[in-house]
């Protein structure tokens, strides 16, 4: 294999445009990588002037599947900001909708945007139905493991190879030397890919309940955006009634059993034959929650249920504590990114502080290469007293597990043993794979709690789910600001808002994708993709880059989350006046 510089461009299977350009050796062997988002996000700019009371219906438009979180953290900047509390009952409603998307987005990860990666779809035509009948009845009591079932799965695969149009399962490197797994798994794996589909549809109802629709259920600055018209009297007009709860409950049900019969079985079988994948594309080796799930309220961290806090250097004995409004903690860079600051290039800035000043000095398209010394993506550069921080469900996992957390203890043993595998081999590919799909039945199995602590404050007679109290701006301060942050599925998401005389004049989203994506800071320092795609990757095929796809994906990337895109001029466009 040459020497050259490999340009994945675009990254398929994510949401929105990522660009990888990394250079190998003769041997194939990556040297360095640089990662790229190549739309301009222009939302601060958006959000000036406007009602700090309807950020959230805009920011929660960022993305569509990351549906939810944007404005989940939207609102919390500003009851942050004014210091508004919100009921008991609204929290827990909060907690099942944030619940409910987590269990939502990593099934759809797993299977639908990154199990191609480890599941030839091509070879399951060669699969026994009855070897993949017993070989899935082996490792779970799922209802759909017949051969009858797999027979007919088998079917369908083998009618769309033969038509010559793969649809979903196009453009993949079918029959390549690093897929391990036996016809049989490709062909249980295949089934549930499919299983799945018909799943997310079923189980995003929840969030119709609480919030009306799905994607992009409704909030409210102060509560939750729906009263309840259940119970004895209840007039049931509203989503939120008998029906919905049982709806919701019938949710919750269906998503431990697809995760308890389905997700772990088969995640923990696919890692069986990749272990070597939990050998390389470790990161930074650096970690940051700002924690999420709270049971009393957003402003008491002692009872979150994912703890906030920083793991420096992949010790596990000491959590740093975390303070999002301290400057000296989370700052932005552009030093090589297509922005301006006032003070200049290597500047850090706090998100309060944050500017939003475009300047693209990239090649023009199209183009070869990425002039990687200097600017080279629209992504910021964000830091945690300098230091580059990994988000998402491989940080959660580690930091429940530092801080003690029975359960995560428990299923990381669990996994751990049954792979015969050393906690340290988490910080790789395959563990922050394996950490994603942990998580989901951490959360699901409470999402049961927070359901039946809401069901017994309804019938105790404690109904209230919104705060009135500061709903009239002329109560607020002449200035504030806020950080509402999340635990978004795929990591720590923060939203600063500044309020100047009852109108916003400056907003700030720093997201898992900028934290994670983002490119080198004035020191050098590469951001957790580039740093992972150094840790031990050898491409085994010239132009197949199966290895990049692997290792980025297993973050779960959401460049709309982190980028938006304006036309070649720099001009919006289009503009919407809202009266």
């Amino acid at each position: 294999m040459s020497s050259e510089r490999i340009v994945v461009d675009p990254v398929t299977r994510i949401e929105g445009h990522l660009r990888i350009e990394a250079e190998t050796d003769a041997e194939g062997r990556i040297q360095s990588a640089y990662s790229s988002g190549t739309m301009v996000r222009g939302l601060e700019i958006i959000m000036q002037g406007r009602d700090p009371r309807d950020a959230w219906a805009f920011t929660q438009r960022i993305c569509g599947v990351c549906t939810l979180v944007h404005g989940m953290a939207s609102i919390r900047s500003i009851e942050n900001a004014l210091d508004y509390p919100i009921p008991p009952n609204a929290q827990l409603i909060r907690n099942l909708m944030s619940g409910a998307q987590y269990v939502l987005d990593h099934v759809m990860h797993f299977y639908h945007l990154h199990a191609l990666d480890w599941v030839d779809v091509v070879s399951a035509l060669d699969a026994d139905p009855k070897a993949t009948s017993e070989l899935a009845q082996s490792i779970s009591k799922y209802r759909n493991s017949s051969p009858g079932y797999f027979a007919d799965v088998q079917k369908k695969v083998k009618n769309l190879v033969e038509s010559g149009q793969l649809g979903i399962f196009a453009n993949a490197y079918w029959g390549h030397p690093e897929y391990k797994l036996p016809a049989e798994a490709n062909l249980m794996a295949v089934a549930h890919y499919l299983d799945a589909l018909a799943w997310q549809r079923d189980v995003s109802k929840l969030h119709a309940v609480f919030g009306g629709k799905n994607p992009h259920p409704n909030f409210v600055v102060g509560g939750a955006p729906s009263p309840f018209s259940g119970g004895p009297g209840g007039s049931g007009q509203t989503t939120f009634n008998d029906t919905g709860l049982s709806i919701a409950r019938d949710a919750i049900l269906q998503m431990q059993e697809f995760i308890d019969q389905v997700y772990v079985p088969d995640t923990l079988a696919i890692a069986s034959f990749y272990k070597d994948w939990f050998e390389r594309g470790e990161g930074v080796g650096n970690f940051l929650t700002c924690g999420d799930f709270p049971a009393s309220g957003y402003g008491d961290v002692s009872d979150y249920l994912i703890p906030p806090g920083v793991i420096l250097d992949r010790d596990l004995s000491t959590i740093h504590p975390l303070d999002l409004n301290d400057p000296e903690q989370v700052q932005e860079y552009i030093a090589h990114s297509w922005y301006d600051y006032e003070d200049g290039k290597d500047a850090g800035l706090h998100p309060y502080d944050g500017e939003t000043k475009l300047n693209y000095t990239g090649p023009k398209p199209p183009y070869s290469h990425l002039d990687v010394e200097n600017d080279y993506s629209w992504l910021k550069a964000p830091r945690w007293r300098g230091r580059a921080m990994e988000v998402g469900p491989l940080a959660r996992v580690l930091m429940l597990y530092a801080s003690g957390h029975e359960p995560t203890r428990e299923l990381a043993t669990m996994a751990l043993t049954q792979l015969d595998l050393p906690v340290e081999a988490m910080f790789s590919t395959m563990g922050r794979t394996a950490a994603r799909t942990l998580e989901s039945k951490i959360i699901a199995d409470n999402m049961m709690v927070w359901y039946d602590n809401l069901v017994a404050n309804m019938k105790a007679g404690d109904q209230k789910v919104f705060n009135d109290e500061l709903w009239n701006p002329r109560s607020w301060p002449k200035h504030a600001k806020g950080v509402g942050y999340m635990e978004a599925p795929r990591g720590a998401l923060l939203h600063y808002a500044v309020i100047d005389d009852q109108t916003l004049t400056n907003y700030q989203a720093v997201v898992p994708t900028t934290w994670n994506a983002g490119p080198r800071d004035p020191e050098g320092q590469p951001g957790p993709y580039e740093a992972a795609l150094m840790d031990n990757h050898q491409l085994a095929v010239e132009g197949q880059p199966l290895e990049i796809l692997r290792t980025i994906h297993s973050f779960d990337p959401c460049l709309a989350c982190a980028v938006h895109m304006v036309g070649p001029d720099g001009k919006p466009g289009v503009t919407v006046k809202v009266s």
